[in-house]
């Protein structure tokens, strides 16, 4: 019997398919067993594009549950991606903030009420939300993208990799793996971390078909020739995610969605994921490994 999408979506929610393996942040996924539970192909995507205020948490807050009522009240969408540092206003840019004082506005966010809030709206809209956030831990202060699944469960943390300038107010991330999903293997990478082709190279030979790119700095020409090359050259969506823009780039390079317009707050977007099949495109399948060698 061939499920509605819908069905799809209410009988995943009950079985908990994408859901069960809670810390698979931990390892690379299987792409077999994804492809044994069976992905939804067509994908409903909100990028948030609204500029948080630096350091004001609370307000922040209120701003993103104010963006998720509207969104709710649009078709279910199945994933929600935030701007980077979405939660503290990406503060790290303030001069006047030290690295010291980071701690300040980071979450734990086992405990925080914050991100309780998101799970909780994830939870009751069927959704998946990554959501860009400053993080403590034992070992460090990051910038953080934690990853939420349509049952409001934690399954993946990815701290930023790549740090410059005033992002060394940050520990650096330590992993670069993909997300198990209803709709495939995904990865995330955070801002600057696309300018080095290895990011989205990486993400894409672990099986994602789509990356999802919280950011807050550099957007325009330059960065829409650069989303449109790493689609490309991995043969890939990536959905780019700016509080002054939403752009996301297919596995032709081409351009699905481009929103600048300041009076959006949020844009949503269905793309088709059986366009990008993982690894079987010719700038993957035709590489030299053999040859790639220093």
């Amino acid at each position: 019997m061939k499920l509605s999408r819908r069905s799809f979506l209410q009988g995943a929610s009950v079985l908990g398919i994408g859901a069960n393996r809670i810390w698979a942040h931990s390892k690379p996924s299987s792409k077999k067993s994804v492809e044994e539970e069976g992905t939804i192909s067509k994908i409903r995507v909100a990028q948030i594009k609204v500029y948080p205020e630096k350091g004001q948490m609370e307000v922040n807050h209120k701003k993103l549950a104010d963006v998720l009522r509207d969104i709710e009240k649009e078709r279910a969408v199945d994933v929600v991606v935030t701007p980077e540092g979405f939660l503290d206003g990406y503060v790290s840019t303030e001069k006047s903030v030290t690295k010291e004082d980071m701690v300040r506005y980071a979450i734990e966010p086992e405990t925080s009420e914050y991100a309780r809030s998101v799970s909780k709206w994830a939870m009751e809209n069927k959704a998946w939300v990554v959501y860009g956030c400053t993080r403590k831990a034992a070992d460090g202060i990051f910038n953080t993208a934690l990853i939420y699944n349509r049952k409001g469960r934690l399954v993946g943390m990815y701290d930023k990799l790549h740090l410059q300038t005033h992002d060394h107010k940050y520990t650096p991330g330590k992993h670069l793996r993909v997300y198990e999903s209803d709709f495939g293997p995904f990865g995330v990478m955070i801002c600057a971390d696309r300018r080095w082709p290895e990011t989205a190279r990486t993400l894409t030979l672990q099986g994602a078909r789509v990356i999802f790119n919280p950011t807050y700095g550099m957007h325009g020409e330059l960065n829409l020739c650069m989303m449109r090359t790493r689609s490309y050259e991995n043969g890939i969506y990536i959905v780019f995610t700016h509080p002054g823009q939403s752009l996301i780039t297919n596995p032709r390079g081409g351009i699905v969605c481009n929103n600048e317009d300041e009076g959006k707050r949020y844009t949503i977007t269905e793309i088709d994921l059986s366009k990008a099949p993982a690894n079987k495109g010719g700038h993957i399948v035709d590489r030299r490994p053999d040859v790639y060698k220093l």
